[in-house]
């Protein structure tokens, strides 16, 4: 493996060619994780360090934090290299254990941060990463979304915490539901409505009105339904959602083809109903498992007993019908 940690600043100067997190997004999010973070090993396993802001976020809170490591590993760049403006066909990992220079200044200096060439792509997948996988404790990245079955899954197999970033649409992925519905991840805490802002690269198009350029020519668009997701617990999961309304058959009706009734809005859900209501996804934003029990999920027209959770009273289309109407995708829940 070949070191290159004197190019770690040059590269990190020339941002290109890749989708980021912003870094207050982050702050807000990971101020929610101190204790458990603290004496951990941190694996970002999707990460470009050349623009990498969740790179930024540790190496410089490494102290305060109390890390004890921090580890990033990145997918090649198939065209231009990462610490230089040559093509490559390695990506890079790094290595950061901490202010070591003799000024203390608690700023990761190149000399500090140990970069080399992976023998792979970097792909979270292989065993070079896996290995890294294995050494960590906690996984704080921005996985593809395309692929955040896979990656979720992964870190389940091999027990790893993590704090990531993803589309509140997985919520109705029968993988990733199983999880939620076991109590083994949950929303984070942050983020509970409206668009987040990410980096893109300089040849991005920006044809959605949700986009803008900085004064430094940077891009940047507008993602929808973004959300955090985590299996780390935190004060604010326990609080109680504040129920107001009383249950009445005008305002709640039942599904034709579930015994259960729908509640269109979460801060709708009756105080007194002790039976099986529908409600949006987004309710898991507010999901207290001291308050209320999830009992299943329909989201699709295809009956699966393990996903649906109660009984399913139809005969063809699974999805929750009112009047023969289609009510999108819904949580069922009980008042404990």
């Amino acid at each position: 493996m070949k070191n290159r940690s004197s190019d770690l600043h040059n590269a990190k100067q020339n941002k290109k060619d890749d989708f980021y997190t912003q870094l207050t997004d982050i702050e807000k999010e990971l101020k929610y994780y101190k204790n458990e973070l603290a004496g951990s090993t941190i694996y970002c396993n999707c990460d470009d360090p050349k623009i990498s802001n969740f790179f930024d976020y540790f190496s410089y809170n490494f102290e305060s934090l109390k890390l004890k490591k921090l580890i990033t590993t990145c997918y090649k760049n198939k065209q231009v290299d990462l610490f230089s403006t040559e093509k490559s066909n390695s990506a890079v990992f790094l290595e950061y254990n901490g202010d070591k220079n003799k000024n203390k200044n608690k700023i990761p200096d190149p000399e500090e941060i140990d970069v080399q060439e992976l023998e792979g792509d970097g792909d979270f997948r292989s065993q070079e990463s896996i290995s890294f996988l294995k050494e960590s404790d906690i996984v704080v990245t921005n996985p593809p979304f395309s692929l955040f079955r896979e990656f979720i899954q992964q870190l389940i197999d091999y027990e790893k915490k993590f704090i990531v970033i993803g589309s509140i649409n997985a919520i109705t992925y029968k993988e990733t539901f199983r999880l939620i519905k076991a109590k083994k991840m949950w929303l984070g805490a942050s983020i509970h409505s409206g668009d987040r802002e990410f980096g893109v690269p300089n040849d991005y198009p920006l044809n959605a009105s949700g986009s803008r350029v900085d004064e430094h020519g940077n891009k940047f668009i507008s993602v929808k339904g973004v959300r955090w997701w985590t299996n780390i617990d935190y004060r604010e999961r326990h609080e109680d959602l504040v129920l107001f309304k009383k249950f009445n058959t005008n305002e709640y009706p039942k599904y034709d083809n579930y015994d259960a009734i729908e509640v269109k809005k979460t801060k709708e859900i009756p105080y007194d109903y002790d039976g099986v209501m529908g409600v949006p996804i987004t309710f898991l934003d507010y999901y207290n498992p001291d308050q209320f029990e999830v009992l299943g999920m329909s989201a699709s027209a295809g009956y699966d007993e393990s996903i649906v959770g109660i009984p399913f009273l139809g005969e063809k289309d699974a999805r929750p019908l009112i009047d023969g109407k289609n009510t999108y995708a819904r949580i069922f829940i009980r008042n404990k």
